[in-house]
This record gives structure tokens, sequence and C-alpha cells, in this order.
């Protein structure tokens, strides 16, 4: 038995494919696929169900993955414990980021790392939040930003910021001049959403819960269309199809009145987010994650609000 075998193992159960996980472990699927028959072999038990296309785990194996699965992160812990008297600063932070952070802190965070900590370069994966905090579990992160609230407990939860959302619209809409918009006011719209997986979409439905049954009935696709990124929604929304709420932090300049959209506050107290910094508990570089708070602190983001006491806490 090996951790290779491991790794593969949770890979396959995971996406429930063995060429998309020979992808994801950047092997050939021959490779794998003999890999976990040869420890299924040495087992003396059936892991996975073979059907065609068809890939399932046996109720033995959900119990082998969900082991090999905390030994994948008990590797990790070991390889933190051996670098615990090196400089924390030194090498590589290997951090994750839901897709409706990066895009707009990332930027200015690389730039703010390399000049406050040049010798600790960010190895940077963006995901949705459930891939990230696997990907943590398993250590192959060290580290993910991501927003509250989120499907885990056990890890670390440093708050980061809190980021109010905002209304965005085309320019000609009859609401482009309002001072703000309640959240009353969406169930009239067609609202654009982001596709299943994303936390932000879950967000925005709570905001406006009328639109969930919208957002998944097939007589509903008059009132809202759901896209991949919130840039995509965001040209969608200039070019008249419907309106949709974004992060602030997405927004270049709330107070432009240039260009094909107008960005509308919502109706005190509007809806907001809060964006933290998650980790391992045994995770040992604790200043590799004070630095990358700093950073943040240190962007000039526009609209959040900066958390500077917040406190880390288990979540």
């Amino acid at each position: 038995m090996t951790l290779t075998e491991l790794k593969y193992i949770v890979a396959v159960a995971r996406v429930k494919h063995f060429g998309h996980a020979a992808e994801a472990c950047f092997v050939a699927q021959p490779t794998l696929s003999v890999a976990i028959k040869k420890l299924e072999d040495e087992l003396g038990v059936v892991i996975f169900e073979r059907g065609g296309t068809e890939i399932s785990v046996t109720p033995l194996g959900g119990q082998i993955v969900a082991q090999a699965e905390r030994v994948l992160e008990q590797t990790a812990t070991i390889r933190e414990i051996a670098n615990q008297n090196k400089d924390p600063l030194a090498g590589p932070l290997r951090l994750g980021i839901i897709y409706t952070v990066g895009p707009y802190l990332l930027p200015p965070l690389v730039k703010t790392m390399i000049e406050q900590v040049p010798q600790m370069p960010l190895v940077l994966q963006e995901n949705f939040t459930v891939r990230l905090l696997e990907l943590l579990r398993q250590g192959e992160l060290d580290a993910a930003i991501i927003a509250l609230p989120f499907p885990e407990h056990g890890l670390m939860v440093q708050p980061l910021y809190d980021e109010p959302f905002v209304v965005a619209l085309p320019k000609h809409h009859a609401w482009a001049d309002r001072a703000s918009i309640s959240a009353q006011d969406l169930k009239s719209e067609t609202m654009l959403l982001l596709g299943n997986g994303h936390c932000f979409r879950d967000q925005v439905l709570e905001v406006c819960p009328e639109m969930s049954r919208f957002s998944t009935a097939g007589d509903g696709i008059a009132r809202t269309f759901e896209g991949s990124s919130l840039e995509t929604i965001r040209h969608m929304v200039a070019s008249g199809i419907g309106i949709t709420v974004l992060p602030q932090a997405s927004v270049p300049d709330l107070e432009a009145k240039d260009g094909m959209l107008r960005y509308v506050p919502f109706t005190a107290p509007g809806p907001s987010r809060r964006v933290v910094i998650v980790w391992r508990k045994s995770f040992t570089r604790h200043a590799a994650i004070e630095a990358v708070q700093k950073a943040v602190l240190a962007c000039g983001l526009k609209g959040v609000t900066l958390l500077h006491d917040a406190v880390a806490v288990e979540g």
C-alpha cells in the first residue's frame, strides 16, 4: 500500500470517473487503474463497483476512502512538523480562493505579497468552496480564502473583511437612478445567477429566496438565467437581458455613469458576506497565515469593511 494509491482512490471516489481522476492526479488512466486494482487485490476487497461509465463506491470502499483521506491529511501534517523549525515565511504557500473573490482580490494580493514577503511565493488555485475544503483536508492546500458560511468543521477561521452586495442594472433600466434598492424589489425582475456550485449563488438566493424555485424549474427560464462567472453575467446585464447582484469588490466604481451598467446599493441594512481565510488546525506556519491576512488588509479593496481586530476561531 502506498500514499500514491490512497491518493488515487480518493480522487476516483470524488469524481466517480477513472479518466477524470487520472487527469486530476496528472497520470495516465491505465497507471491509475492498475494501481487501484493492485490495492484492491492487496486488501482483498472491492473499493469501486465498475459498470460501464458508472463508477460507485462500495460500502466498505467508502470506509477505506474516508480513512485514506485522514491518512493523507496526517501525511501533510508530518511534512509541516518537519518544517516547523524552519522560517515559516520561507518557501511557497499553497493558497486556494473561491471564484467570486479571486479575480478581484488576487491582483492586489499577489502584488502586496511580493512586496512584503518575497521569499514566500503563492501557489494559487481558484475553485468552488467544497473542492477547496477537500483539497485543504487532503493536505493539497495550506489555506483557502472563502466566504461564510461553509460546510466544514474543525478548521481555523480568520475573518478578513465584510463585503456588501450591490445590484447591477442596464444603464437604461428604470431603477438606474435610484439611491438604493430593496431586496423585495428583486422579486419582479429577471435575475441572472451563477450556476450550481458557487456559494455566492446561494447567498444571492438568500437575498431573494423566491428565485430559487425558478432557478431549477423548467418553466422558470423566463425569470432567471444562469452564468458560469460574474464577468459573463455582467456582460449579459449590459446587453439588457436582466439584472444581477454582485459583491462590492467586483464593482470598479459604484458611482460610474459611463458605460452600459449602473450599480445601486441595497437599502440598509443590505445583504453582505464575510470573507475569511481557513486552514487546518495542524498547520504550523502561523506566521504565513498572518502574512496573508496582513497583505489582504493592505490591498485597498473598495467598499469592504476590513476586520483588523478579528481573531481566529475554530470553525
